[in-house]
Protein backbone atom coordinates (compact mmCIF):
# COMPACT_ATOMS: atom_id res chain seq x y z
CA UNK A 1 0.00 0.00 0.00
CA UNK A 2 2.72 2.40 -0.22
CA UNK A 3 1.87 3.92 -3.58
CA UNK A 4 -1.43 4.99 -2.42
CA UNK A 5 -1.39 8.45 -2.50
CA UNK A 6 -1.63 10.80 0.77
CA UNK A 7 -4.68 12.81 1.12
CA UNK A 8 -4.25 15.39 4.18
CA UNK A 9 -8.23 15.94 4.60
CA UNK A 10 -8.63 19.23 6.91
CA UNK A 11 -11.85 20.20 8.74
CA UNK A 12 -13.06 22.33 11.19
CA UNK A 13 -11.70 25.87 11.47
CA UNK A 14 -12.79 28.94 13.37
CA UNK A 15 -15.58 30.42 11.34
CA UNK A 16 -19.25 29.81 12.51
CA UNK A 17 -19.27 26.94 9.57
CA UNK A 18 -17.09 24.56 11.86
CA UNK A 19 -19.82 22.10 12.57
CA UNK A 20 -20.88 21.79 8.71
CA UNK A 21 -17.22 21.32 7.88
CA UNK A 22 -17.02 18.43 10.52
CA UNK A 23 -19.75 16.78 8.85
CA UNK A 24 -18.46 17.54 5.33
CA UNK A 25 -15.02 15.79 5.69
CA UNK A 26 -17.16 12.70 7.83
CA UNK A 27 -18.56 12.17 4.48
CA UNK A 28 -15.48 12.45 2.22
CA UNK A 29 -13.45 9.91 4.57
CA UNK A 30 -16.13 7.83 4.40
CA UNK A 31 -16.41 7.65 0.09
CA UNK A 32 -12.69 7.65 -0.07
CA UNK A 33 -11.13 4.48 -1.97
CA UNK A 34 -9.03 3.40 1.00
CA UNK A 35 -6.67 1.55 -1.78
CA UNK A 36 -6.09 4.36 -3.79
CA UNK A 37 -5.48 6.45 -0.63
CA UNK A 38 -3.88 7.42 2.79
CA UNK A 39 -5.98 9.03 4.47
CA UNK A 40 -4.46 11.78 7.12
CA UNK A 41 -7.21 13.90 8.46
CA UNK A 42 -6.09 17.11 10.49
CA UNK A 43 -8.62 19.27 12.57
CA UNK A 44 -8.75 23.08 13.42
CA UNK A 45 -10.60 23.79 16.55
CA UNK A 46 -12.95 26.62 17.00
CA UNK A 47 -9.61 28.30 18.61
CA UNK A 48 -7.36 27.48 16.04
CA UNK A 49 -5.64 24.63 17.16
CA UNK A 50 -4.54 22.66 14.49
CA UNK A 51 -4.46 18.52 15.25
CA UNK A 52 -3.99 15.30 14.52
CA UNK A 53 -7.31 13.99 14.42
CA UNK A 54 -6.66 10.76 15.46
CA UNK A 55 -10.09 10.01 16.77
CA UNK A 56 -11.38 10.27 13.33
CA UNK A 57 -7.95 8.13 11.82
CA UNK A 58 -9.36 5.20 14.22
CA UNK A 59 -13.06 5.52 13.52
CA UNK A 60 -12.26 5.40 9.41
CA UNK A 61 -9.50 2.75 9.90
CA UNK A 62 -12.60 0.81 12.29
CA UNK A 63 -15.31 1.43 9.48
CA UNK A 64 -17.37 3.27 12.35
CA UNK A 65 -17.01 6.97 11.58
CA UNK A 66 -19.09 9.06 13.73
CA UNK A 67 -21.80 11.61 12.51
CA UNK A 68 -19.13 14.42 12.57
CA UNK A 69 -15.90 14.08 12.79
CA UNK A 70 -13.90 15.28 16.03
CA UNK A 71 -10.92 17.85 15.41
CA UNK A 72 -8.91 17.04 18.63
CA UNK A 73 -5.61 15.71 18.93
CA UNK A 74 -1.75 15.48 19.13
CA UNK A 75 -0.97 19.12 18.07
CA UNK A 76 0.39 19.29 14.28
CA UNK A 77 2.44 22.20 13.31
CA UNK A 78 1.11 22.89 9.40
CA UNK A 79 4.05 24.41 7.77
CA UNK A 80 6.66 21.74 9.23
CA UNK A 81 4.41 18.53 8.94
CA UNK A 82 3.00 19.45 5.42
CA UNK A 83 7.06 19.92 4.36
CA UNK A 84 7.64 16.51 6.13
CA UNK A 85 4.74 15.04 4.33
CA UNK A 86 5.96 16.24 0.72
CA UNK A 87 9.94 15.21 1.86
CA UNK A 88 8.65 11.46 2.04
CA UNK A 89 6.25 11.53 -1.41
CA UNK A 90 3.55 12.87 -2.91
CA UNK A 91 0.43 14.75 -0.93
CA UNK A 92 -2.93 16.29 -1.55
CA UNK A 93 -4.36 18.62 0.78
CA UNK A 94 -8.16 18.46 0.33
CA UNK A 95 -9.34 21.98 2.75
CA UNK A 96 -12.89 21.47 3.62
CA UNK A 97 -13.18 24.70 5.43
CA UNK A 98 -16.39 26.22 4.82
CA UNK A 99 -16.10 30.26 5.35
CA UNK A 100 -13.44 32.59 6.79
CA UNK A 101 -10.44 31.57 7.35
CA UNK A 102 -10.58 28.80 5.07
CA UNK A 103 -12.56 29.38 1.59
CA UNK A 104 -11.30 32.59 1.61
CA UNK A 105 -8.05 32.63 0.41
CA UNK A 106 -5.93 32.66 3.55
CA UNK A 107 -5.33 28.83 3.95
CA UNK A 108 -5.01 28.51 0.44
CA UNK A 109 -1.97 31.34 0.72
CA UNK A 110 -0.64 28.75 3.93
CA UNK A 111 -0.81 25.91 1.67
CA UNK A 112 1.21 27.74 -1.39
CA UNK A 113 3.75 28.92 1.20
CA UNK A 114 3.96 25.19 1.84
CA UNK A 115 4.09 23.81 -1.76
CA UNK A 116 1.48 21.29 -1.61
CA UNK A 117 -1.30 20.72 -4.30
CA UNK A 118 -4.51 21.12 -2.68
CA UNK A 119 -7.93 20.83 -3.81
CA UNK A 120 -10.03 23.75 -5.38
CA UNK A 121 -9.85 27.66 -6.08
CA UNK A 122 -6.21 29.26 -5.35
CA UNK A 123 -5.58 32.13 -3.04
CA UNK A 124 -7.20 34.66 -5.44
CA UNK A 125 -10.42 32.94 -6.64
CA UNK A 126 -11.41 32.04 -3.23
CA UNK A 127 -10.85 35.32 -1.98
CA UNK A 128 -12.87 37.21 -4.86
CA UNK A 129 -15.81 34.56 -4.54
CA UNK A 130 -16.30 34.34 -0.86
CA UNK A 131 -16.77 38.24 -0.70
CA UNK A 132 -19.94 38.61 -2.10
CA UNK A 133 -19.37 42.35 -2.65
CA UNK A 134 -16.25 41.77 -4.72
CA UNK A 135 -17.42 39.31 -6.24
CA UNK A 136 -20.50 41.69 -7.64
CA UNK A 137 -18.32 43.76 -9.08
CA UNK A 138 -16.39 41.36 -10.89
CA UNK A 139 -19.48 39.56 -12.04
CA UNK A 140 -20.94 42.88 -12.88
CA UNK A 141 -17.89 43.56 -15.35
CA UNK A 142 -19.16 40.63 -17.25
CA UNK A 143 -22.30 41.24 -18.09
CA UNK A 144 -23.63 38.65 -15.72
CA UNK A 145 -27.39 39.30 -14.17
CA UNK A 146 -27.52 40.09 -10.22
CA UNK A 147 -29.92 41.02 -7.69
CA UNK A 148 -30.17 44.96 -7.44
CA UNK A 149 -28.12 45.66 -4.14
CA UNK A 150 -26.40 48.23 -1.63
CA UNK A 151 -23.15 47.61 0.26
CA UNK A 152 -22.63 49.49 4.06
CA UNK A 153 -20.00 49.29 6.12
CA UNK A 154 -20.44 48.20 9.78
CA UNK A 155 -18.33 51.39 10.94
CA UNK A 156 -20.97 53.58 9.06
CA UNK A 157 -24.08 52.28 11.22
CA UNK A 158 -25.92 54.71 12.85
CA UNK A 159 -27.16 53.84 16.25
CA UNK A 160 -30.51 51.44 16.00
CA UNK A 161 -33.28 53.64 17.32
CA UNK A 162 -31.46 57.04 16.00
CA UNK A 163 -33.34 59.40 13.88
CA UNK A 164 -30.09 58.48 11.08
CA UNK A 165 -31.00 54.63 11.41
CA UNK A 166 -34.87 55.16 10.59
CA UNK A 167 -33.67 57.48 7.64
CA UNK A 168 -31.04 54.71 6.28
CA UNK A 169 -33.19 51.69 6.72
CA UNK A 170 -36.31 54.23 5.38
CA UNK A 171 -34.02 54.78 1.86
CA UNK A 172 -32.66 51.22 1.65
CA UNK A 173 -36.31 50.14 2.20
CA UNK A 174 -37.67 52.93 -0.78
CA UNK A 175 -34.19 51.53 -2.93
CA UNK A 176 -34.25 48.04 -2.82
CA UNK A 177 -37.46 46.70 -0.40
CA UNK A 178 -40.37 46.52 0.09
CA UNK A 179 -38.81 43.05 1.28
CA UNK A 180 -34.62 42.94 1.38
CA UNK A 181 -32.43 40.12 2.48
CA UNK A 182 -29.23 41.25 4.86
CA UNK A 183 -26.01 39.32 4.45
CA UNK A 184 -22.66 39.38 5.81
CA UNK A 185 -20.27 40.13 3.21
CA UNK A 186 -17.67 36.83 3.88
CA UNK A 187 -20.09 33.93 5.25
CA UNK A 188 -22.02 31.22 3.82
CA UNK A 189 -24.27 28.32 4.81
CA UNK A 190 -27.26 31.63 5.28
CA UNK A 191 -25.10 32.27 8.32
CA UNK A 192 -26.10 35.85 9.52
CA UNK A 193 -28.89 36.44 6.78
CA UNK A 194 -31.70 38.31 7.86
CA UNK A 195 -35.38 39.20 6.00
CA UNK A 196 -36.33 42.73 6.69
CA UNK A 197 -39.55 44.12 5.91
CA UNK A 198 -39.42 47.51 7.53
CA UNK A 199 -37.66 49.73 9.42
CA UNK A 200 -37.33 48.03 12.34
CA UNK A 201 -36.58 44.47 11.58
CA UNK A 202 -34.16 45.96 8.75
CA UNK A 203 -32.29 47.77 11.31
CA UNK A 204 -32.28 44.55 13.64
CA UNK A 205 -31.14 42.47 10.32
CA UNK A 206 -27.99 45.41 9.77
CA UNK A 207 -26.73 44.58 13.26
CA UNK A 208 -27.14 41.05 13.18
CA UNK A 209 -24.73 41.00 10.14
CA UNK A 210 -22.08 43.21 11.44
CA UNK A 211 -21.61 40.70 14.03
CA UNK A 212 -20.08 38.50 11.67
CA UNK A 213 -18.27 40.73 9.31
CA UNK A 214 -17.59 44.37 8.85
CA UNK A 215 -19.13 44.22 5.15
CA UNK A 216 -22.61 44.21 4.88
CA UNK A 217 -24.52 43.65 1.64
CA UNK A 218 -28.34 44.47 1.45
CA UNK A 219 -30.37 42.64 -1.50
CA UNK A 220 -33.71 43.14 -3.20
CA UNK A 221 -35.58 39.97 -2.44
CA UNK A 222 -36.21 37.47 -5.69
CA UNK A 223 -39.72 35.85 -6.31
CA UNK A 224 -38.47 32.77 -8.21
CA UNK A 225 -37.34 29.42 -8.24
CA UNK A 226 -33.75 28.72 -6.81
CA UNK A 227 -31.22 26.59 -8.76
CA UNK A 228 -27.49 25.41 -8.52
CA UNK A 229 -25.51 23.87 -10.40
CA UNK A 230 -22.29 21.85 -10.22
CA UNK A 231 -19.11 22.98 -11.53
CA UNK A 232 -15.91 20.63 -11.79
CA UNK A 233 -12.68 21.36 -13.42
CA UNK A 234 -9.84 24.11 -14.20
CA UNK A 235 -9.65 26.03 -17.41
CA UNK A 236 -12.21 24.10 -19.14
CA UNK A 237 -14.58 23.53 -16.53
CA UNK A 238 -18.04 20.94 -17.10
CA UNK A 239 -21.22 22.12 -15.47
CA UNK A 240 -24.09 19.50 -14.39
CA UNK A 241 -27.72 19.74 -14.70
CA UNK A 242 -29.34 22.09 -12.60
CA UNK A 243 -31.12 21.22 -9.32
CA UNK A 244 -33.90 23.23 -7.60
CA UNK A 245 -34.05 24.05 -4.08
CA UNK A 246 -37.12 24.28 -2.78
CA UNK A 247 -37.20 26.14 1.13
CA UNK A 248 -39.46 24.47 3.77
CA UNK A 249 -38.26 27.81 5.59
CA UNK A 250 -39.44 31.53 4.55
CA UNK A 251 -36.12 31.40 2.82
CA UNK A 252 -33.06 29.07 2.80
CA UNK A 253 -31.56 29.79 5.31
CA UNK A 254 -28.96 27.53 7.83
CA UNK A 255 -31.62 25.17 9.29
CA UNK A 256 -33.43 24.41 6.21
CA UNK A 257 -29.86 23.43 4.47
CA UNK A 258 -28.71 21.01 7.47
CA UNK A 259 -32.05 19.57 8.88
CA UNK A 260 -33.24 18.45 6.13
CA UNK A 261 -35.83 21.29 5.87
CA UNK A 262 -35.67 21.84 2.29
CA UNK A 263 -36.77 19.79 -0.90
CA UNK A 264 -33.66 19.13 -2.99
CA UNK A 265 -35.19 18.12 -6.44
CA UNK A 266 -33.05 16.93 -9.04
CA UNK A 267 -33.66 17.24 -12.63
CA UNK A 268 -36.40 20.01 -12.13
CA UNK A 269 -38.78 20.46 -15.22
CA UNK A 270 -36.82 24.10 -16.73
CA UNK A 271 -36.62 24.69 -19.93
CA UNK A 272 -33.96 23.47 -22.30
CA UNK A 273 -32.99 26.65 -23.53
CA UNK A 274 -32.68 27.78 -19.95
CA UNK A 275 -30.50 25.04 -18.55
CA UNK A 276 -28.03 25.94 -21.45
CA UNK A 277 -28.38 29.53 -20.23
CA UNK A 278 -27.69 28.73 -16.90
CA UNK A 279 -24.52 26.42 -17.38
CA UNK A 280 -23.02 28.68 -20.19
CA UNK A 281 -23.35 31.30 -17.06
CA UNK A 282 -22.25 29.17 -14.40
CA UNK A 283 -18.94 28.58 -16.17
CA UNK A 284 -18.63 32.07 -17.35
CA UNK A 285 -18.56 33.19 -13.52
CA UNK A 286 -16.60 30.26 -12.40
CA UNK A 287 -14.10 31.72 -14.99
CA UNK A 288 -14.56 35.31 -14.30
CA UNK A 289 -13.90 34.44 -10.57
CA UNK A 290 -10.52 32.20 -11.20
CA UNK A 291 -12.35 29.62 -9.27
CA UNK A 292 -10.22 26.10 -10.15
CA UNK A 293 -11.44 22.60 -9.07
CA UNK A 294 -14.57 22.82 -8.22
CA UNK A 295 -17.64 25.11 -7.21
CA UNK A 296 -21.53 25.62 -6.75
CA UNK A 297 -23.22 28.55 -8.37
CA UNK A 298 -26.76 29.44 -7.06
CA UNK A 299 -28.93 31.02 -9.12
CA UNK A 300 -32.07 32.78 -9.18
CA UNK A 301 -34.88 32.09 -12.04
CA UNK A 302 -37.35 35.39 -11.19
CA UNK A 303 -40.84 35.00 -11.65
CA UNK A 304 -40.43 38.35 -13.86
CA UNK A 305 -37.89 36.14 -16.52
CA UNK A 306 -34.64 37.59 -14.86
CA UNK A 307 -31.88 34.90 -14.46
CA UNK A 308 -29.90 36.16 -11.65
CA UNK A 309 -26.60 34.64 -9.95
CA UNK A 310 -27.02 34.50 -6.08
CA UNK A 311 -23.21 33.28 -5.57
CA UNK A 312 -20.42 30.96 -6.19
CA UNK A 313 -19.48 28.81 -3.25
CA UNK A 314 -15.87 27.72 -3.65
CA UNK A 315 -15.64 24.61 -1.12
CA UNK A 316 -19.62 23.46 -1.23
CA UNK A 317 -20.82 21.06 1.55
CA UNK A 318 -20.26 17.37 0.90
CA UNK A 319 -23.05 16.43 4.00
CA UNK A 320 -25.50 13.66 2.91
CA UNK A 321 -27.88 16.60 1.53
CA UNK A 322 -25.66 18.92 -0.05
CA UNK A 323 -26.32 19.48 -3.80
CA UNK A 324 -22.45 19.56 -5.29
CA UNK A 325 -22.23 15.34 -4.85
CA UNK A 326 -25.70 14.89 -5.37
CA UNK A 327 -26.05 16.84 -8.75
CA UNK A 328 -22.56 14.98 -9.89
CA UNK A 329 -23.90 11.50 -8.90
CA UNK A 330 -27.04 12.12 -11.11
CA UNK A 331 -25.18 13.00 -13.62
CA UNK A 332 -23.12 9.55 -13.61
CA UNK A 333 -20.11 10.50 -11.30
CA UNK A 334 -19.95 8.28 -8.10
CA UNK A 335 -18.90 9.96 -4.82
CA UNK A 336 -15.76 7.91 -4.84
CA UNK A 337 -15.12 8.96 -8.93
CA UNK A 338 -15.56 12.90 -7.77
CA UNK A 339 -12.86 12.96 -5.11
CA UNK A 340 -10.86 10.79 -7.78
CA UNK A 341 -10.93 14.03 -10.28
CA UNK A 342 -10.49 16.93 -7.83
CA UNK A 343 -7.01 15.32 -6.66
CA UNK A 344 -5.91 15.19 -10.20
CA UNK A 345 -7.68 18.68 -10.69
CA UNK A 346 -5.40 19.41 -7.63
CA UNK A 347 -1.89 18.00 -9.02
CA UNK A 348 -2.89 20.08 -12.50
CA UNK A 349 -3.40 23.31 -11.32
CA UNK A 350 -0.22 23.01 -8.70
CA UNK A 351 1.89 21.34 -11.94
CA UNK A 352 1.21 24.24 -14.12
CA UNK A 353 1.36 26.50 -11.37
CA UNK A 354 4.83 25.36 -10.38
CA UNK A 355 6.06 25.54 -14.22
CA UNK A 356 5.13 29.41 -13.82
CA UNK A 357 6.57 30.79 -10.44
CA UNK A 358 9.37 28.26 -10.52
CA UNK A 359 13.33 28.97 -12.17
Amino acid sequence: MTDRQRLVVLFGGRSAEHDVSCVSARHVLAAVDAEKYEVIPVGINRDGQWSLATAAAEALAADDLPDALDPSGPTWDPLPELRKLTAAGPVVVFPLLHGPLGEDGTMQGLLEIAGVPYIGSGVLGSALAMDKLAAKDILAHHGIGQARHRSLHADDLPTAGSEAAQALTASLLADLGPVVFVKPANMGSSIGISRATDTLTLQAALATAATYDQWILIEEAIEGREIELAVLGNRRPQVSGPGEICPGAEFYDYDDKYADGADLVLDPDLDPELVVELQTTAAQAYLALRCAGMARVDFFVADDGRVILNEVNTIPGFTPISMYPRLWLNAGLSYPGLIDRLVDLALERHTTQRRNTTR
